[in-house]
């Protein structure tokens, strides 16, 4: 396997105007691949929820999480639920950037809260997409950059992007922030951080990729570093850090309040003993298919993990897979989630769509075969997941 760097080259002053538009067109076209594939998808599970008597919109605007997130931009903070006795649901719980930006398109626009929270999520889906094909042409070519963006929405999870959830804005913020690592842009990179950190609890894992390739710099150059590395590394964690810490003050425990919410809706991190305990369970006792599929996905991201550690990735990409890694792996709680946990975690693909790639180019029937399994197991198991079953996201 050839090899790349895994620290982020030294770019030129500025990136000329030409540079942009020869980005920026490829891009587009691997985003609309992204969102034709994503359409199809919708078809099936539109199909797939008419057939069991509910509607696909409804499903998709308003499904398990949404709910939370279109009270968050309707009305703020604020709500508390207490289904049972010890369960307390705090809406603190949901970081703020994705609500948002919902309320702040309802502002402009005559859309409800439900089309507003889909809109925002096809978004920014499409601009992830052309995130990730930022990435994966930049490192291997227009090729491989295409395929990853593609396969990126033909994941089993992958409904999940055309629904009113935060994976799709978190996504966006991470993929061009580890393009501007790549690119040397700190600043930029650092920003795009910080807006991640707002997105989603495991948004930390863009902070961690731009602290370790900052370091890393540093340590390679052995000598006076721009101040825009240190400016872009001191904007990375702050977007998480503040709302964690704001959370906490309004809860009376600044370091440990946030944490006690988590607690309370039943998740928290301990070093992945009660997944596993969970998973000597499934092993054990009959349980539905959704958590043997969540297994199964989680396995296959772990060794993809592998492949990408030995493939030698640039460290920024090692970095985030491997944090969103730990905290899906770490975690208890809503073992179900941790497939949607990952759905960020594109650089885990990199292996696949180079190999893709590599077979298309020289046989394409047998490239043909596993992208067209891929996909067909995409759309069922997608609409198993959101049609049929009963389980939360």
């Amino acid at each position: 396997m050839t090899s790349v760097s895994t620290l982020p080259p030294s770019p030129p002053a500025a990136e000329p105007d030409t540079a942009r538009k020869a980005l920026l067109r490829p891009a587009v076209t691997a985003a609309a691949l992204f969102v034709a594939v994503r359409a199809a998808g919708a078809a099936v599970l539109a199909v797939t929820a008419w057939t069991h008597g509910r509607h696909p919109v409804a499903l998709l605007a308003r499904s398990w999480d949404s709910p939370w997130y279109l009270r968050i931009a309707a009305h703020g903070y604020g709500f508390v639920e207490r289904p049972r006795p010890g369960v307390v649901h705090d809406d603190l719980a949901f970081f703020p950037l994705y609500p948002a930006l919902i309320r702040s398109l309802r502002l402009l626009t005559p859309l409800s809260g439900g089309g507003a929270g889909l809109v925002v999520a096809w978004c920014a889906a499409a601009v992830a997409a052309g995130g990730i094909y930022a990435v994966g042409a930049r490192l291997h070519g227009r090729a491989v950059g295409t395929a990853l963006a593609v396969l990126w929405g033909l994941l089993p999870h992958s409904v999940v992007l055309s629904m009113g959830y935060s994976e799709p804005v978190l996504t966006a913020c991470a993929a061009w922030a580890l393009y501007a690592v790549l690119a040397g842009h700190w600043v930029r990179a650092g920003a795009l951080a910080a807006l991640a950190g707002l997105a989603r609890p495991n948004g930390l894992a863009v902070a961690v990729a731009v602290l370790a390739a900052a370091g890393a710099a540093v340590y390679r150059s052995r000598s006076r570093v721009s101040h825009r590395l240190w400016t872009g590394a001191a904007l990375a964690p702050l977007g998480w850090a503040g709302y964690v810490l704001w959370v906490g003050h309004r809860t009376g425990d600044p370091l440990g309040g946030y944490l006690r919410l988590q607690r309370l809706w039943g998740s928290r991190f301990d070093f992945g003993v009660g997944a596993l305990r969970f998973v000597k369970h499934l092993l054990l006792h009959k349980e539905a298919f959704l958590f043997f599929g969540a297994l199964t996905i989680v396995a296959a991201g772990l060794l993809l993990y592998a492949l990408l550690v030995l493939d030698r990735a640039p460290l920024p990409l090692v970095a985030y897979s491997g944090a969103l890694l730990v905290v899906a792996c770490g975690g208890s709680g809503f073992f179900q989630c941790k497939p949607r946990f990952l759905l960020p975690a594109f650089p885990l693909l990199l292996p696949l769509a180079r190999v893709l790639v590599r077979t298309a180019r020289a046989r394409p029937w047998h490239a043909a075969v596993p992208a067209c399994a891929l996909t067909g197991l995409s759309f069922a198991y997608g609409a198993y997941l959101l049609a049929i079953t009963h389980t939360p996201l």
